[in-house]
């Protein structure tokens, strides 16, 4: 399939990769028939997508399986008249039908907007009239279904509740019965041009309301580099990507690359992470490929790794978060496998990556890419040196850069703020060593100026992370008359260290991140908290603490 978008496939080193990788985009693509029915049609037998659940159910979709029904519930959704430009939410957890449904949506020319299971009903009313969503897909699940209903009489353009099940309240429809019943789908004449909206994404509000990401249907083009040379995936390769549908990693690591690069995707569809049994799906299944945050890597190395046979894992990458480097040296002598960092944003795919023909330096994030132009932007407006910290930005040089999102959906400011005058503007910042490697420094809004220094969150809260005390914690910058900012700690403590003494625990804390990091860096402020604000996606909002401390 990788030859039907790119002249050459193999690449012999890095500077290969960057100097000759190119990426065909056909006219009028369509991910749903260019990739999904394509390879039905030449290999139908293909392995597509393994699906296993917490009661030990286990399906095994070819892609013969995934246009069969994708065509089914085109057609179902053909039948309630949801068109081309429609808007449909999917809340779907890690349920099979989130595949069908957002192919089938693909080849009617419709916007998927994937949604996670913990939207509350005032979430959910934001959403529908922010976007003028039609139709909601959802998961059976009690909770789920009632914050909908709850939702639905302040959102007047939803016009259909369909759930997959078990629950079909009265009202709804049943997905299932509308795909059986449905007629022999018929293909649009004409479903999509390539900068149509076929994906949206509600960002998690880090810092305020929620925006929309609207991606146009070339996106999926843009994910091979995350499938075929990040994941390093092949036709036989099983990859599981630890994430639920509802945010946009899914699409990262569940669908896109990994189907176009020909690989079986492997999904466990549970409600509690238990790394045990992470492990376990692993070990049962033979699993080759497997990403997920570095947390995920933080709770693997505490178990008996002896007890499972994981030989079968050959590549293991990561994302989301800072890496601390212990982390990634424990994996690596346990399992002999390096850790391959890689960074982007809903409003992107992959920017900056530890590539096959890199060598990781533990907590980098690796080296830009052949599809955006990265570069780093001082606060004063110059491009940084190499040790300089400046925010990543993408040049553009007049064109929309593969992958890049085509606008935040219907609001011309903000687009206009992040992505004028060919730049486009992250707002997180990092610096690049001598090698063209780059490391997290943090949201733009974030970083602490203190005395003169620019200081990261994420690099204190990796030093701090490293003491037995800390569960969870925060840096924020808090006002100080001398300095202008001081470093703050907002700390999540151990069940053993709750009753300790505060004034000599946070003393041991300070003392240890001035061992750990530079010195300067250290909290000269430590709060104790029981849980830390955050997004429904768990993102941390230090955006609330600051202004906790500021009022």
């Amino acid at each position: 399939m990788l030859e039907r978008f790119l002249d050459k496939t193999e690449f012999e080193s890095y500077e290969d990769f960057m100097e000759n990788f190119r990426v065909n985009i056909p006219d009028n693509f369509n991910f749903g028939y260019d990739v999904v029915d394509e390879w039905a049609r030449v290999e139908p037998d293909k392995k597509a997508l393994l699906w296993t659940n917490e009661s030990g159910d286990v399906i095994q979709f070819t892609f013969a399986d995934i246009k069969r029904e994708s065509d089914k519930a085109a057609s179902f959704f053909l039948s309630l008249g949801i068109k081309k430009g429609d808007m449909v939410m999917l809340i779907l957890k890690r349920r099979y039908q989130f595949w069908f449904s957002i192919i089938a949506l693909h080849k009617i020319g419709a916007v998927t907007i994937p949604a996670t299971h913990l939207l509350t009903a005032k979430d959910i009313v934001y959403r529908c009239n922010a976007a003028d969503i039609k139709a909601v897909v959802a998961v059976g699940d009690d909770v789920v279904l009632k914050h909908i209903m709850d939702a639905k009489p302040d959102c007047p353009t939803l016009k259909y509740c369909i759930s997959i099940g078990p629950d079909v309240p009265e009202g709804w429809l049943d997905f299932s019965k509308g795909c059986e019943e449905a007629a022999p789908f018929v293909r649009p004449e004409h479903p999509n041009s390539n900068d149509d909206i076929s994906l949206m994404y509600f960002t998690s509000g880090t810092t305020g309301e929620p925006k929309m990401v609207a991606h146009d249907f070339t996106y999926p083009l843009g994910h091979i580099i995350t499938g075929s040379y990040w994941h390093n995936l092949h036709e036989s390769s099983l990859h599981l990507t630890l994430a639920d549908t509802g945010w946009g990693k899914a699409v990262w690591g569940k669908l896109y690359g990994q189907w176009i690069a020909g690989a079986n995707v492997f999904v466990y569809d549970f409600e509690k992470f238990k790394p045990v049994d992470v492990l376990h799906k692993i070990h049962d299944f033979r699993i080759t490929s497997f990403c997920a945050p570095p947390t995920v890597f933080r709770f693997l190395i505490r178990e008996d790794l002896s007890k499972f046979d994981i030989s079968c894992l050959k590549y293991c990458t990561i994302a989301g978060e800072a890496l601390n480097p212990s982390v990634y040296d424990e994996w690596l002598k346990l399992t002999g496998i390096k850790l391959m960092e890689g960074f982007g944003q809903t409003e992107t795919t992959l920017t900056i990556a530890t590539y096959p023909w890199l060598e990781p330096k533990p907590g980098s994030m690796g080296k830009k890419g052949p599809v955006y132009d990265i570069d780093l932007l001082t606060s004063d407006g110059r491009w940084a040196e190499d040790g300089e910290q400046g925010e990543i930005v993408v040049r553009t040089h007049g064109n929309k850069p593969l992958g890049l999102f085509k606008e935040y959906y219907r609001d011309s400011e903000l687009t206009h703020m992040a992505y004028h005058d060919g730049i486009y503007h992250t707002g997180d910042v990092a610096w690049r060593d001598e090698d063209g490697y780059f490391w997290f420094i943090g949201r733009k809004d974030d970083v602490i100026k203190s005395s003169g220094y620019r200081i990261g969150p994420f690099e204190v809260e990796s030093a701090l992370m490293t003491h037995p005390a800390v569960v969870e914690c925060a840096i924020t910058g808090v006002p100080d008359e001398i300095r202008g900012q001081v470093v703050k700690a907002t700390i999540v403590l151990a069940p053993g260290y709750k009753d300790r003494d505060k004034e000599q625990l946070t003393k041991e804390i300070q003392e240890h991140v001035k061992r750990t990091t530079a010195p300067y860096k250290y909290p000269r402020v430590v709060e104790f908290v029981d849980e830390l604000p955050k997004t429904i996606s768990g993102k941390i909002r230090r955006v609330e603490i600051r202004q906790k401390d500021n009022a």
